[in-house]
């Protein structure tokens, strides 16, 4: 069984700059530690160091560096880069670990750090916890003696090995030739590669989002920001619209009108694709708690089921391999295609989209909304002490809400991964009885007294 976890979070390392957790001393601590854990064997190890654009990310590097190259371990930098493509490189490159530091679609005071295995997948559960263990010990004694020390280099082809690696998921036979496409990359670690990639695959590209200094990282752009992507669309009158985060492991479509394209839209457009080419695996896709019940119904008529996880792109991952699905993803945008990335990728999934459309022929608005979204509301209520989840009052009062929706909806309570937050979601055909149970589960966690 794994001990409780200090430092690591559902996806990883995060926090704001300069305060603990995300300070030089733990990042420094976490790369000694991560460096000593994966050092398995009598092979020269090494480390693949990439992050985003944010101003910290200078800090935290050296502070990583520095703790890997005083456990032995070899560093190779890429700079800005996407996630995905971090994955894709420790793989590709057979590196004992992958390191990537950002904070994803958070503003840009905060940072993160994810780390990957030598296989592209974050890791276990277990390695965290292993890891963390080490990082609780005085590690003096089992640093590199000075002449196995280990080196620091800069692998300048980063980028367009990624950029040659997401061109090859989007079918050879086709083009981008005559379409114009907007791609706002939230000032972070895809503004090179995805305007890149899409101009090499003969789209005319319109950037947004495409200018980092440091601290704009997501503010106002990007997909949790999308309202400037899709006036971007309709101002220059383009075919469509892309939309990533900071760190560009999740994406969202806007269509030729303006009009927004969430992660389950996503999902069903890409599996009915795959579905009539044959490419589908698993007869099923993984999705989260969150997703809507719309996506559920539009897969069964296609005789495929929806396999929900917790949220989180790491328990996305996992029930995909376990199910041997190969389609999965988040209806915040994160998709995950493990045909082509061992993690979520932003601009891969906008390449099938692409793709559907060149060979469809017809406009976005047409081909990318697949069936009506159930009513769906989600409240957050804020807590103070324990969290009230498990308090009897409100388990009777879930209970009884759950009862009513029998049959034509659901209810999700949940607590938040990164703040004092209980996320209150339900959906259901009735919008009415959506508002109703809502705000019933909201007024019993606001008023129930649970211990400091």
């Amino acid at each position: 069984m794994s001990r409780m976890k200090r430092f690591f979070g559902t996806d990883g390392i995060r926090g704001t700059a300069n305060v603990a957790p995300m300070t030089v001393e733990v990042a420094q601590k976490l790369g000694q530690a991560a460096g000593l854990h994966f050092k398995r064997g009598d092979h020269r190890h090494s480390v693949l160091l990439g992050k985003d654009t944010r101003l910290s990310g200078y800090m935290i590097e050296s502070a990583m560096v520095s703790g890997f190259l005083s456990a032995g371990m070899d560093v190779t930098l890429v700079g800005p880069l996407p996630t995905p493509a971090i994955a894709m490189l420790t793989r590709s490159l057979r590196a004992d670990l992958g390191v990537m530091i950002s904070a994803s679609h958070n503003p840009f005071g905060d940072n993160g750090i994810k780390l990957f295995g030598p296989d592209g997948f974050k890791l276990s559960d277990q390695d965290e916890s292993e890891i963390e263990a080490l990082m609780e010990k005085d590690l003096t004694a089992y640093l590199a003696k000075p002449e196995h020390i280990g080196r620091a280099s800069r692998l300048n082809d980063a980028a367009g090995r990624y950029i040659e690696s997401a061109k090859a998921s989007f079918p050879r036979k086709l083009r981008l030739d005559g379409m114009k496409i907007v791609i706002d990359c939230a000032n972070g670690s895809a503004y090179r590669v995805a305007p890149t990639a899409l101009w090499e695959l003969g789209a005319e590209v319109i950037r947004i989002g495409c200018e980092p200094n440091g601290v704009n990282i997501n503010e106002k752009c990007g997909s949790t920001h999308p309202e400037a992507l899709c006036a971007a669309v309709v101002k220059h009158k383009a075919d469509l619209g892309i939309a990533l985060d900071g760190d560009a492991d999740r994406v969202l479509i806007a269509d030729e009108t303006g009009r927004l394209i969430d992660g389950d839209q996503i999902l069903a457009l890409i599996a009915q694709s795959w579905v009539r080419e044959g490419r589908l695996m698993g007869n099923s896709v993984v999705a989260t708690v969150m997703s809507n019940m719309g996506l559920e119904r539009f897969l069964e008529n296609l005789g495929l089921s929806l396999e929900r996880t917790a949220v989180g792109d790491r328990y996305v991952v996992e029930r995909m391999l376990e199910r041997q699905a190969n389609i999965g993803g988040e209806q915040s945008g994160h998709m995950v295609l493990t045909d082509f990335a061992t993690t979520g990728d932003g601009l891969i999934a906008a390449l099938q989209i692409l793709a559907v459309l060149v060979q469809d022929g017809r406009p976005a608005s047409e081909v990318c909304q697949l069936f009506q979204p159930f009513p769906q509301k989600l409240k957050n209520v804020r807590y103070k002490g324990a969290c009230p989840l498990d308090m009897a009052e409100v388990k009777s009062r879930q209970a009884e809400v759950e009862r009513k929706l029998a049959g034509r909806g659901r209810l999700v309570l949940r607590k938040s991964g990164t703040e004092p937050l209980v996320r209150v979601m339900a959906e259901a055909e009735d919008a009415n009885l959506v508002d109703e149970v809502v705000d019933q589960m909201c007024d019993v966690l606001e008023q129930v007294k649970v211990p400091a």
